[in-house]
């Protein structure tokens, strides 16, 4: 199963927004614009269908409809996020959920709809829900005494990975003790050690050849647990001791931690792949290859990848197409979302022989940010 398509209403930084979804989407736009939050609409999605999740869970950990609701929004004040889908068969489906909150700011569902193939599944309200209003503080999608003709929708959704690795919970687990699949990395070496021993190894041969080429100095990675049975990573370095010199994930860089989280993350296969800017730490020249990188690795489990950016290296990929990548563009009525490829002034610059990059970045830049060089000076 794969998204096709994303409505938002009211959902954060957005009034009204609308995309078509391919198998890979790259997010470009200002700070603040609301990268995050448009990603954060599928992960909405996955706290939905995720065991320990629900519509309650997931309204809760974003601190209530009030904060999700866009600051812009007007007489229509329901959130809505709407999503078209297609399945492995050819089927069509369409998931849509509205919400509000009712006078004691309780999160309740105003609207919940499953169709495929145009056939409605499930359409709420409905009378059961009318006979007791306490039904609508959930939805159908994460009841499994209810959902087992659309339960499909609700295991895909539960599939969604996102990750952001913090290379310093890596280096201190602790501080995430008790949270299973952190997308921050606080268990990311957990989720090693639980990987079955064979594909584990397998999949750290094919990160040691890709880190031999962004660190030249790092000749083997592996798993290995200290006298307290902790699992570690660690790493083999060139060093004037013939044998080399062992290091644990306490010393990588950060930059050889996120990579190595990156690496680790599209080699798992599953679900649609979400991730803040990978390019955070990592060289340059490194950067620039991440999307040939990633688009092999995709080939090869076949998930959906969604990513925002503000890098220049990696939009110089001359293989991201332009309706690859979505413009998002503040305003006063919230962020406007455009396809690159509806911009007719970005193809006329690439076909002028400009990249991806040049064409599309500094639409992105905010547009006083020459005066951040002011700061300083003057009284306090």
């Amino acid at each position: 199963m794969r998204f096709t398509r994303l409505v938002l209403r009211n959902w954060k930084n957005f009034v009204s927004a609308e995309a078509t979804i391919g198998d890979r989407l790259f997010l470009v736009g200002p700070n603040a614009s609301g990268k995050s939050n448009l990603l954060d609409a599928f992960r909405f999605l996955r706290d939905l269908a995720s065991s320990g999740g629900g519509f309650r869970e997931a309204v809760g950990r974003r601190g209530g409809v009030s904060a999700i609701r866009s600051l812009a929004a007007r007489r229509y004040s329901d959130v809505e996020i709407a999503v078209d889908l297609e399945d492995d068969r050819g089927k069509r489906w369409e998931y849509r959920l509205s919400f509000h909150q009712d006078n004691q700011r309780q999160a309740r569902v105003a609207r919940e709809l499953v169709r495929c193939d145009a056939e409605t599944i499930l359409e709420r309200p409905n009378a059961d829900d009318a006979s007791d209003p306490q039904r609508l503080t959930q939805t159908h999608l994460e009841q499994v005494n209810v959902n087992k003709p659309f339960r499909e929708l609700a295991t895909f959704f539960a599939s969604i990975r996102y990750l952001h690795l913090v290379p310093q919970l890596v280096r201190e687990p602790e501080r995430s003790v008790g949270r299973a699949n952190d997308p921050y990395g606080g268990d990311f070496l957990e989720q090693l050690a639980r990987t079955p021993e064979k594909t584990r190894n397998a999949r750290l041969r094919r990160i040691q050849n890709a880190l031999r080429v962004a660190v030249p100095q790092l000749q083997e990675i592996e798993l290995w647990r200290d006298a307290r049975g902790t699992p570690h990573l660690r790493g083999k370095y060139q060093h004037w001791r013939p044998r080399g010199a062992w290091q644990t994930e306490e010393q990588f860089s950060d930059g050889t931690l996120r990579l190595m989280g990156l690496l680790w993350v599209v080699l798992e296969g599953g679900g649609p792949l979400l991730l803040e800017e990978p390019e955070l730490s990592l060289h340059p020249e490194i950067v620039r290859h991440l999307p040939q990188m990633l688009a092999r690795a995709q080939r090869r489990t076949g998930r959906q990848l969604f990513l925002s950016t503000h890098s220049p290296e990696l939009l110089r990929d001359e293989c991201i197409g332009l309706d690859e990548v979505l413009l998002l563009h503040p305003t006063s009525e919230g962020t406007k979302v455009t396809s690159a490829a509806s911009h007719e002034e970005i193809r006329r610059l690439l076909e002028d022989g400009f990249t991806l990059a040049d064409a599309i970045i500094p639409r992105t830049r905010p547009e006083r940010s020459g005066q951040l060089a002011l700061f300083g000076e003057g009284r306090a």
